[in-house]
Parts: C-alpha cells; sequence; structure tokens
C-alpha cells in the first residue's frame, strides 16, 4: 500500500495451540509488561525472534536493533546508504544473521538487505525497478527460503521468493489474479504469514474484499479465499497468523480517522478457506500487528501448552488487547499505547515495539 501514515497503531493476539477452537485450561494467565531501554527514539515497526534471547528489531531511517541477552541491553545501528528508508521487515537467523525489507518514497528504495555479521557489514540482495510495486511485507519458511509480498501492479502481485538465501526471483506467475485496487499495508511486516515447510498466506485489502492468499506448496501455486473484514481504498485485512495448518487468525480495521470502529478480526479452522468473525476486540482503528504466544523451541511446561490459543494485538489509535481463546473474550493490554508489531519466541519472552523507540516485554 501507498506508504502508511505514522500513527501508532498495534494490535497484539496470543493464541492457544490447541487442535480446536475450545479452550482446554480453565487457568487463565495475565501478562507482564516491562519497558526496556532501546537506545532509539526511531519508529520501530517490525520485530523478529530467534529464541527468548536473541531479538532482532527495525524501523525509521534506516535503523535495526539487535539483544542477545534477552532485551537486558540492546544494540542499534543505521545500515549505510538506507538513512531515509523505512525498515518496514525483519527477519532475525541468528545473533550473526538477519535480512532487512525497506521501503521509500522512490520505487527504488525497496530493498532486501542481509548481514552475516550480526549487522557490521550488509550486502543488498534486492532493488525493485518495478514502477507501481509496493513491497510490504517478507517472511520465511527456513533461513534460506522466503517470500516478499507487493501490492499489485497491472492486476498481478509482482511477489517475490528466495530458495537460496541469498537471490530473489519473480513468482509473479504463481500468484492469483489480484482485485481492482487490492493492495496490502505495510503495517508491522506480518501482512504475510509463513508456517512449517511449505504453508503461507497474505492479508489483502483496498478492494471490496478482504482476501488471504494461500499457498501449501512453497508458493509454486496460491488460492485466494473472502474474508469477513472491512475492505475498502483505506481498509482491509492487515495482519494474519497461524498456529498449525489449519488455525489462524487474520485482523484488520480502517485506517480512515472518521471511521475508527471497525477493528475486527476472524479465525479459521481449515487452513484460511473459510473465516468466521470473532468477539470484537476492545481496539479501534486498525489492528497493525498480531501474534500468537508460540514456543519457539521445547518446552515442557503446562504453560506453553496452556497458551496456545493466546493471542496479542495492536492498533492504530494507540490500544492493545489479547485474548486467551483466539477471540471470544478480550482484555485490555493496560497502559501500552503507540505499538506497531509483537512477537513471542515463549508464552514470558514476548517483544512488543513502536513510536518513539518502545520496546516492551510481555511475559505471561
Amino acid at each position: 500500500m501507498r506508504i502508511l501514515r505514522v500513527v501508532p497503531v498495534v494490535l497484539l493476539i496470543a493464541v492457544f495451540a490447541t487442535l480446536g477452537f475450545a479452550q482446554e485450561s480453565s487457568t487463565i494467565y495475565q501478562p507482564t509488561v516491562t519497558p526496556q531501554n532501546s537506545g532509539t527514539t526511531e519508529l520501530l515497526i517490525t520485530v523478529s525472534l530467534v529464541n527468548s534471547q536473541v531479538v532482532w528489531a527495525a524501523g525509521t531511517h534506516g535503523t535495526f536493533l539487535l539483544t542477545t541477552d534477552g532485551g537486558k541491553t540492546w544494540k542499534s545501528g543505521v545500515v549505510p546508504g538506507a538513512e531515509w528508508f523505512q525498515f518496514r521487515g525483519v527477519r532475525g537467523v541468528s545473533e550473526k544473521v538477519a535480512y532487512l525489507q525497506s521501503i521509500g518514497n522512490d520505487p527504488t528504495n525497496f530493498r532486501i538487505y542481509k548481514t552475516e555479521d550480526g549487522g557490521v557489514t550488509w550486502t543488498k540482495q534486492f532493488q525493485n525497478k518495478l514502477a507501481g510495486a509496493f513491497y510490504d511485507c517478507f517472511a520465511f519458511w527456513t533461513p534460506t527460503r522466503g517470500i516478499s509480498h507487493s501490492d499489485s501492479v497491472n492486476g498481478v502481485f509482482p511477489d517475490l521468493r528466495t530458495t537460496n538465501g541469498t537471490t530473489w526471483e519473480s513468482i509473479a506467475g504463481n500468484m492469483p489474479p489480484a482485485l481492482p485496487g487490492e493492495f496490502s499495508f505495510a503495517a508491522s511486516d506480518t501482512c504475510v504469514a509463513t508456517q512449517g515447510e511449505n504453508n503461507a498466506w497474505i492479508a489483502t485489502g483496498g478492494a471490496p474484499i478482504a482476501r488471504i492468499l494461500a499457498t501449501t506448496d512453497g508458493a509454486n501455486t496460491w488460492n485466494a479465499y473472502d474474508t469477513p473484514l472491512l475492505s475498502s481504498p483505506s481498509a482491509g485485512a492487515f495482519s494474519v497468523d497461524f498456529r498449525d495448518p489449519l488455525h489462524g487468525i487474520v485482523g484488520g480495521g480502517d485506517l480512515d480517522p472518521t471511521d475508527p470502529d471497525h477493528a475486527r478480526t476472524a479465525i479459521s479452522g481449515d487452513g484460511g478457506q473459510t473465516w468466521r468473525l470473532t468477539s470484537r476486540p476492545p481496539v479501534t482503528g486498525a489492528i497493525f500487528g498480531l501474534s500468537y504466544v508460540r514456543q519457539i523451541g521445547t518446552c515442557n511446561r503446562p504453560l506453553c501448552k496452556d497458551v496456545a490459543r493466546y493471542v496479542v494485538v495492536t492498533a492504530n489509535t494507540g490500544d492493545a488487547a489479547w485474548t486467551p481463546d483466539e477471540g471470544s473474550a478480550w482484555y485490555v493490554l493496560p497502559g501500552v499505547t503507540g505499538g506497531w508489531a509483537v512477537a513471542f519466541a515463549s508464552p514470558d519472552a514476548g517483544w512488543l515495539v513502536g513510536m518513539g523507540g518502545m520496546i516492551l516485554k510481555i511475559s505471561f
């Protein structure tokens, strides 16, 4: 989508990883929110977790951040030559390896960078040359396999794929036809979600229908499915996440400040083919980011299983909320404003980033 206005929007969603929509535990774990010192005042737009200790974040003026001690200390830097770009996408692989995706006012400002030395140096892997393209989000299945999604150009999504972590090729011919006016929102790098080895989902808006584009074969073929979220030239589906191949959640809303009461979420139990609205989350505007409270790696504690259907969401009017049951019940996340993105490495290690260099650690 055309560059989003800088508005404090974040919707956090934590979801239990159970096989159905019914909650299996009667225990409701309450979140605690702890501010951390990012060392920057830039808007932080996106966050990626390698594990509970290694976290990457990125934002405006070419800024990236890295912690290797669970947020006790953060190192910030600026990618040379990207000082006037916004990084709307980050993917951390390790404390040494990460990818960044930028946007800017010129089509050539859409770039993908990679570091293999913890941010000391960056290699430019892709620079857009297609007029009208606008790369909103990217996501990865593995450290070397990923996709990048663009708004449609002349009815075609000029999306990209890497299979080696080095070069990017067009998969425009694999994508379903775009609806007139269809695009995605570069809100928090979560308009694309990947799961497993080959599953991915893309959230769209702008057209009369907000859709989910889905693949189960690593982006070779795609299907398009309708969602019940409001869609218009300023509205649609902003953020999507899946906790397994079948169960997922999508959030959206409207950027029009005169019509802010459309922040909604919907859930799917069939891999994104059909969606039903959840209860209305206690936020307004548009849901910029959402995440299941997932567990990266092994965890044998009951908490890790019990919170599989927890979701945290943030919205552009500054609100944030969470649900323990994929949207049947919602609770305000108190005192959280100006958030853009959220992600979890474990139930007790999640991070929310946003305005003014804000970094909050969330623990359930």
